[in-house]
């Protein structure tokens, strides 16, 4: 059974984002692709972190995170944001400190900066609801999705 759900949760489509965060003057940035809107009013989104991420101890730290949408012309972020090296992963890349102090990206698409309204540990991952705090459109442009590059994340670790 295990292979049959993988198969086909391989294809479900998610949006690409860089979900960045900042605690006690330290910043981080990961590739986030299980996020989603889950209400108007108050405007609330979600998003699955995986609990050994530095990130998600940022998060919890903080209670703030940002989502950047990521257009197909950056398909590089997949690369610069894997990486383990909280500092590294910002080098040559425009960003600036937003609201919370989470990180904005200058060439996103645009951005949805939240603060944590709660949290939920169903598994493996934490579902954060941030409510959006400051947000902006800053290009438009086609926004990176699953489609656009090979390989599925199935959240193991």
């Amino acid at each position: 059974m295990e292979t049959e759900w993988t198969l086909a949760i391989g294809k479900m489509t998610f949006g690409i984002y860089v979900l960045t965060t900042a605690a006690d003057q330290v910043i981080n940035g990961m590739i986030a692709s299980w996020v989603s809107m889950v209400s108007f009013d108050p405007p609330l989104v979600m998003v699955a972190v995986h609990s050994n991420r530095y990130s998600h101890k940022l998060i919890e730290r903080s209670g703030y995170f940002a989502l950047n949408i990521i257009s197909r012309d950056h398909k590089a972020y997949l690369s610069c944001f894997k990486g383990s090296d909280p500092v590294g992963k910002f080098a040559g890349i425009d960003w600036r400190k937003g609201q919370t102090g989470s990180p904005i990206l200058a060439d996103s698409i645009g951005y949805l900066e939240c603060t944590v309204w709660d949290q939920y540990k169903p598994g493996n991952h934490t579902l954060f609801i941030g409510q959006i705090i400051d947000a902006k459109l800053q290009q438009d442009n086609v926004p990176l999705s699953t489609l656009d590059y090979e390989g599925v994340y199935l959240g193991k670790n």
